[in-house]
């Protein structure tokens, strides 16, 4: 028989202030057995730690930006020093004081950690414990909570290798399990109900044996250059043409892409030669402005571009090279 998944979001718990001691404030208002996974609010955490700011909140975006993925006026997405895409990094100007607001905290991995270290140490209970914020979707309307710290869980499940029902082997799937389990924290804590802890019980075969924190939430952040959505699509375009940013387009892309790329750009018939690490072309001068377009394509492929002239000066033969990373 399959074991039910609780998921239980205590009131009571009051206004946390800097300094307050989460274990302790989790312990008071959480009945708690091994195999639990505790999810605490990162606006609690950031609370408890200090990280309230009043003044300028652009002067404080620009300071926890790594950066800018796309903007579109009054919305900025950006890469703050996590490694998280979030809308304004992540700052966070509800359930505070008018003219306050709240940065994320400067390590959730390190404070879920600290929490469940505590947690074993005063009650003798072996949890997980997770840190989350909510966060948009790319592609999808709405928000849900993601888990941007955790400790003592398995954050993601690898299915690789096994097969399903009917035999068909999995080869990627990966279930993001910390974020679904943030997420349904989310359903019984609520956004506005004050309930800033909560317990979700059902999924002791993910917590971790004692001492072991795992990876943390860090692992769930794709690096830069292996996300296929590094930048929006606007913000792609200008820094192809202003030729920065290169190691977030990736590593090289194959050369068929890249020659199928050519043919779609100029719009025209053009003898494209695929060779061992290069790909060739032979255009007939004058063609500068092909030549700028083909230089800007190939930086975002990942490619470089150099010219020989040929036939007197008559054709130009553009060859592409890959960049090594």
């Amino acid at each position: 028989m399959s074991t039910p998944l609780v998921v239980t979001a205590p009131e009571g718990v009051g206004e946390v202030v800097e300094g307050d001691d989460l274990a302790e404030l989790v312990l008071a208002s959480c009945d708690l057995v091994d195999g639990d996974v505790v999810t605490i609010t990162s606006k609690v955490v950031s609370k408890a730690e200090g990280r309230r700011r009043t003044g300028d909140r652009e002067e404080a975006l620009a300071g926890e930006t790594v950066r800018v993925v796309a903007r579109r006026t009054p919305t900025t997405i950006v890469r703050n020093h996590l490694g998280l895409t979030m809308a304004a990094a992540g700052i966070d100007a509800s359930n505070v004081t008018a003219g306050d607001y709240l940065l994320l905290p400067e390590d959730p991995d390190r404070t879920a950690r600290q929490v469940r270290e505590a947690i074993a140490e005063r009650r003798g209970v072996n949890v997980a414990v997770l840190v989350t914020d909510t966060a948009g979707r790319a592609w999808r309307n709405g928000q849900s909570d993601i888990a941007i710290g955790a400790a003592g869980l398995l954050v993601l499940e690898d299915f690789a290798g096994r097969t399903d029902s009917y035999g068909n082997p999995l080869a990627v799937t990966a279930p993001a399990v910390a974020d679904e389990l943030a997420g349904a924290a989310e359903l019984a804590g609520g956004k506005l109900a004050a309930r800033p802890f909560a317990v979700v019980r059902g999924r002791a075969d993910l917590v971790l044996a004692a001492g072991d924190h795992g990876t943390g939430a860090s692992a769930l952040i794709r690096e830069d250059g292996t996300d296929l959505f590094g930048y929006g699509s606007r913000e792609a375009v200008v820094r192809a043409l202003a030729g920065t940013g290169a190691e977030v387009f990736g590593s090289p892309a194959p050369a068929v892409d890249l020659a199928s790329a050519v043919a779609e750009v100029l719009g025209h018939t053009v003898d494209v030669e695929v060779g061992p690490g290069t790909v060739s072309t032979g255009l007939s001068a004058p063609y500068d402005d092909e030549l700028a377009r083909l230089q800007t394509l190939a930086f975002a492929f990942g490619w470089s571009v150099t010219t020989t002239p040929v036939d007197a000066g008559a054709t130009v033969d553009i060859t592409f090279q890959p960049d090594c990373p």
